[in-house]
């Protein structure tokens, strides 16, 4: 992926993931506009406790010629380094590499990797014509904060390298990790203080965007006729082990082994999927999004059923799955764990617990894990999900409770239980108390799952069905409440057009309304909600709605749910889109071409290679939020893999039956899983 960049473009963003949580990013400019674009940001507990230890570094090339600054830097005040620079070419594939075209006329190049399961990054310099006697001046800049601070000029600061082996070692502070430096350059000791960066995508968020960086010294490389080498790694478990490596071996070695292990992957799109996923304790776990969420208990089992489950990557669905199976409490599954390694997990989600029933049962039911599957892996699993569906129906936390008429009611005030979660401190933006539409549609699925293991399940699963389709329909509209029982009191209903419906509506494996009404809340929705990069989040009629998600952190969480695009949600509309059109190969195709090509052309801006997490609801629907999010990206391969794949090739499933997904339909398939293809 091919993208020319000028210092001033800050648009596409570039990711690197190291498979413990720690990653680098920046733009395809070279120009920091984040706090968390950086060379060396580790995960001290993987993959927790997450450290910015290098931002980034000055450059300057000196020749005969002249002397030029290669890499772009912003500072307070609008003043913008990269006058020297022409113009710059950017390449993502395999990794990040840079042309920088200098006003003397040479050429030069930078790139940029993080070696597989080490906390480290790999630099490279080099001219792209030899030219004598080319000296270049790199000044590391570094911090050791927590990733989601700033950092700024202090007198506690250590700048003093310890020499260890062939590598210095920098220890800014105490009980931070310390850097390891290796490089073919000579180090000449000169701390200092580089104030005031500036990153305009923080200000823009209304948020703390200066920074003092510390810059121990000089990295002078001799790069006239050679490669400039530079490798870094945290003082961490994993780490290289630079001290007693010879740069250049060490360099080829990991290019090589890296280049090798990337071209593996099938598609690039699932190259940059598995970024996601990243190592938990002795298991694994998946990141929600890149750069500021963590592992997100309902983000990990929707994103798992297209990174993992959609691309048969079934051991690591196993291992995600286990881990989160030992954690279930009174019937619910955490929804987040802190950045702090030491802060109790947060049980806070009705739905988390609800998709992990969904995605645990996909896998149980999945052709290949008849073999990868020991007893005790499925007993673990099984009773999970049990535990899931008894715990809910008896009542948990949050108001969570089976109620008499067989749907499953959750809330309290204060409290934000579903995906719809945006809170500005105490002001819960769409609280949803009551009975939401997609909690019912997931309840049902729990219990027909559950049920094939007790009959009872399985009658409390029609009678909730039944429930859903009589008290959510919209006659007038012809679509769904969004809630019934709104605020527990009952029969009040909301019926703000919302993309939850779907769910319902054949976006979940089983359609839970009779054909005609599932027809006419896709379209619906389809009118009201599409838009090229998904779904919006609100119905532009409504007074609440939002056209654009920008501002400060109060006006971006106000409108987080009503009306901002989520890109993750065209998987459930397209899988309801085709089902109510017969899951034929020509509604396959329609969808393909209508929905799937502007999410395929998203691929080549903002986070690049990656699917974005929000977008405004109004054109051009500027792409918002983490640019690089698990569940929208798995989304989009679950589409490509399973949804709209000719029947006889989606990954691992036996053929189905014409008509087969409603949910009292009794064909080998419906009725032996409820993972759909």
């Amino acid at each position: 992926m091919n993208a020319e960049a000028t210092a001033a473009d800050d648009v596409s963003e570039w990711l690197e993931t190291d498979g413990l949580g720690g990653f680098a990013s920046g733009t395809s400019s070279g120009l920091r506009t984040r706090r968390y674009h950086a060379l060396l940001l580790a995960a001290t507990t993987p993959p927790a406790d997450r450290r910015v230890l290098v931002q980034g570094f000055v450059a300057r090339l000196e020749t005969a010629l002249g002397s030029v600054e290669i890499w772009p830097q912003a500072y307070a005040g609008g003043w913008v380094t990269g006058r020297d620079v022409e113009r710059v070419e950017f390449s993502n594939d395999p990794w990040p590499t840079w042309r920088f075209f200098t006003r003397l006329g040479v050429e030069v190049d930078v790139e940029i990797f993080v070696p597989h399961e080490s906390p480290s990054v790999v630099i490279a310099f080099r001219l792209a014509t030899p030219v004598p006697g080319a000296k270049l001046a790199v000044r590391p800049l570094l911090s050791g904060r927590d990733f989601h601070g700033t950092h700024h000029e202090n007198g506690q600061c250590n700048q003093e390298p310890q020499a260890r082996g062939n590598a210095l070692r920098f220890e800014l502070y105490r009980g931070v990790p310390a850097v390891l430096s290796l490089t073919n350059a000579a180090y000449r000791h000169s701390p200092d203080w580089y104030r005031n960066f500036y990153y305009s995508e923080e200000a823009r968020r209304g948020l703390d965007a200066e920074e003092d960086l510390a810059s121990p010294g000089v990295l002078s490389f001799d790069v006239g006729e050679r490669e400039g080498l530079w490798v870094l790694s945290a003082d961490l478990a994993g780490k290289l082990d630079l001290e007693r490596e010879d740069v250049a071996r060490l360099v080829n070695r990991l290019r090589r082994s890296e280049r090798q292990r990337r071209s593996e992957f099938a598609t690039p799109l699932e190259r940059a999927a598995a970024q996601y996923l990243v190592q938990r304790g002795a298991g694994r776990t998946l990141i929600a999004g890149y750069p500021w969420f963590g592992d997100w208990g309902r983000d990990t089992f929707i994103a798992l059923r297209g990174l993992c489950l959609a691309t048969g990557d079934l051991g690591t669905a196993r291992s995600i799955l286990s881990e989160w199976a030992g954690v279930v409490s009174e019937g619910m599954l955490p929804n987040r764990f802190s950045d702090d390694a030491n802060a109790p997990a947060e049980y806070n989600s009705v739905d988390a617990s609800l998709w992990f029933v969904l995605a645990a049962d996909e896998l149980l039911s999945h052709q290949a894990a008849v073999a990868l599957l020991t007893k005790e892996d499925r007993e673990r699993l099984e009773s999970a999900i049990t535990e899931i569906v008894f715990g809910y129906a008896r009542g948990t936390r949050h108001g969570i409770r089976r109620d008499d008429d067989g749907l499953l009611a959750c809330g309290e005030p204060g409290v934000q239980l579903t995906w719809m979660d945006a809170k500005v401190f105490d002001w819960v933006v769409t609280p949803r108390i009551g009975k939401p539409v997609e909690i019912q549609a997931l309840w049902v699925h729990a219990l027909k799952i559950a049920g094939k293991r007790d009959p009872q399940l399985m009658r409390w699963a029609e009678e909730a069905r039944l429930a859903l389709e009589t008290r959510f329909w919209d006659g007038e509209r012809g679509m769904l409440f969004d809630v019934v029982d709104d605020g527990h009191r009952p029969g009040v209903v909301d019926a703000t057009c919302r993309p939850n419906q779907i769910f319902a509506a054949g976006g979940l494996p089983f359609t839970l309304l009779s054909p005609e009404r599932a027809r006419s809340v896709v379209d619906l929705v389809e009118r009201e909600l599409w838009t090229p990069l998904g779904l919006r989040s609100l119905e532009r009629a409504h007074p609440a709605y939002v056209g654009h998600y920008q501002g400060g952190v109060r006006e971006r969480d106000s409108s987080y749910h009503q009306g901002t695009v989520w890109p993750w949600l065209i998987g459930p509309f397209v899988e309801a889109w085709v089902k109510t059109r017969g899951n034929t190969s020509e509604a396959k195709q329609r969808a393909r071409e209508r929905f799937l090509a502007p999410l395929q052309q998203h691929l080549a801006r903002a986070g690049l290679g990656h699917v974005s997490e929000i977008a405004d609801a109004e054109a051009p629907h500027t792409p918002r939020g983490c640019p690089f999010q698990a569940w929208s990206i798995a989304e989009l391969l679950r589409l490509e893999r399973v949804v709209l794949a000719p029947v006889a090739s989606a990954v691992s499933r036996p053929a189905l039956r014409a008509g087969c997904r409603a949910f009292s339909c009794d064909c080998a398939v419906c009725s032996e899983s409820s993972s759909g293809a």
